[in-house]
């Protein structure tokens, strides 16, 4: 056995060991084996982080828009740089083949290349002469020391759909990553020592829920995002905000598919098993649900079972796999659990993927497609989060856009149909945060901003793009008047504007 890597913390400027004598295991999925040791940070720890911080922030808040954006640009070179070493890592701990973890540390990198443009971002805005000699000005200040709660699924992008904007903005972040696959998150942050931010500037504490509640609870931190289960996102968000913190929380998915009878069946075959499939399902934007309207079911499910009978699973390193790991092996016997579930709640397995044979003790399913589902089988109504695509029939499109309506979750859709007032109609009526038309993951480019609506999100901003910049900042409204003191008197009356 290779020897057990020990991942500590990344606190004011330098790796430091963990002192609180708590540690979790870090595995490699494909393998099963376990590779490192992450330490679990005390409140101590927490509080040692705030510290650095908030001190850091003394100065790095009053820094020059133009400063920061150097650091930016260095910051953006450096982790293209090493997209292939993070996206190793990513592969190493979460599972899922280079090829999507790559991808994801470039979708990453598109919001370091939007937090470039702080100069353009931080713009205020001036009004001249509102009243007799008075001016009105208003600019952005950012907030502090701020912190992100990120997920095991995307150990690299959804970090950086935090850290550009907060700290080109001006503020102090402090990550605590998923402990399942934390590597990345300490790679990044010598990367961004490495890119000349100051010490405190960034820092990852690593944890559970004692670091968790510690932040949330932290009087020294001003704003905390999230991304993760609905559950958690709801005790994330009324935990913050009772402490006083601005939050933005963004929980789980159910993305439902429709494809209409006019569809093209292999272009939406094919965006069905990418978008279910890819990543082994653990993705909040996966599709889970197919929605084969009037008679397009059976031609759509055969294509479907087609491309998914022929994808390669394996490790991911292998540079032929198609799909990789799940991330332990109780998530992965929870997925095959509704797998057998709906099976016996009367639904048709038409793919199976408990059948699927691995010559390893990697955390492995092969990818299931269930035919007859209905909205009361727990593989409807739950978020599984694995490779297992549903598919219900309806005869209409009302009928099926009734499923979104009735669905508690609304982060993405799409649809796939050759009828542009259809889509255009779909995009009108369609209950949910993110819509894509004959595009199966709506996921919006660096300069948009991220989020659902209903279960999938808590607070009220979505992530990165515009938003992200509005929610690291406050605004401030200056109000100007250079008198001569000759004219000047006493005047108890609200303020006129004359």
């Amino acid at each position: 056995m290779s020897e057990i890597k020990q991942l500590g913390h990344f606190i004011n400027g330098q790796a430091v060991a963990g002192t609180s004598g708590n540690t979790g295991v870090v595995n490699n999925p494909a393998t099963g084996q376990q590779t490192g040791s992450v330490a679990l940070a005390s409140v101590g720890e927490i509080d040692d982080a705030v510290a650095a911080a908030k001190e850091a922030f003394e100065t790095w808040g009053k820094s020059s828009i133009s400063n920061r954006t150097k650091l930016m640009f260095k910051l953006r070179n450096l982790v293209e740089e090493n997209a292939d070493a993070l996206a190793a890592a990513v592969s190493s701990e979460h599972g899922k083949v280079h090829s999507d973890a790559f991808g994801e540390v470039a979708r990453g990198l598109d919001n370091i290349e939007y937090a470039c443009n702080i100069g353009e971002l931080m713009r205020g805005g001036h009004s001249n002469q509102v009243a007799t000699g008075i001016d009105v000005t208003t600019v952005r200040r950012p907030l502090g020391v701020v912190a992100g709660i990120t997920p095991f699924n995307f150990p690299a992008m959804v970090p950086l759909w935090m850290i550009p904007n907060a700290i080109a903005t001006g503020n102090c972040f402090i990550l605590k990553p998923s402990e399942k696959d934390p590597s990345v998150a300490l790679m990044m942050a010598e990367l961004i020592a490495e890119a000349g931010f100051p010490p405190g500037v960034f820092q990852v504490v690593n944890g559970d829920k004692v670091a968790v509640d510690a932040i949330l609870e932290h009087r020294d931190i001003s704003a905390v995002s999230f991304v993760g289960s609905t559950p958690i996102a709801r005790y994330i968000h009324q935990t913050a905000t009772t402490n006083g913190k601005r939050v933005q929380a963004l929980g789980g998915a159910k993305n439902h598919m429709l494809v209409l009878p006019d569809a093209d069946i292999g272009l939406a075959a094919d965006a069905a098993v990418s978008a279910a499939y890819g990543s082994a399902g653990e993705r909040c934007m996966a599709i889970s649900v197919a929605v084969a309207v009037g008679d397009v079911a059976d031609p759509l499910i055969e294509a479907i079972a087609d491309r998914t009978s022929k994808l390669k699973i394996g490790a991911g390193d292998d540079p032929d796999a198609e799909m990789g790991a799940l991330i332990t092996r109780e998530h992965r016997d929870r997925v095959a659990g509704y797998v057998g579930g709906a099976a016996e709640a009367g639904a048709t397995l038409v793919l199976d993927g408990r059948e699927t044979e691995f010559d390893t003790d990697g955390f492995f399913l092969g990818c299931s497609l269930i035919d007859n589902v209905t909205p009361d089988m727990d593989v409807y109504k739950d978020e599984v989060f694995g490779p297992v695509l549903a598919v219900v029939r309806v005869d209409t499109y009302d009928e099926a856009l009734e499923l979104l309506n009735n669905n508690p979750f609304g982060n993405g859709t799409a649809i796939f149909t050759r009828d542009g007032g259809a889509a255009r109609q779909f995009c009108e009526d369609a209950p949910v945060g993110m819509v894509g038309v004959n595009v199966p993951i709506p996921v919006p480019v660096g300069y948009h901003s991220f989020g659902g609506w209903k279960d999938s999100l808590f607070g009220d901003t979505h992530m990165y793009g515009p938003e992200g910049i509005r929610f690291y900042t406050k605004a401030q409204a200056i109000t100007t008047r250079w008198p001569d003191p000759a004219s000047s008197s006493v005047d108890l009356g609200f303020p006129r504007n004359d």
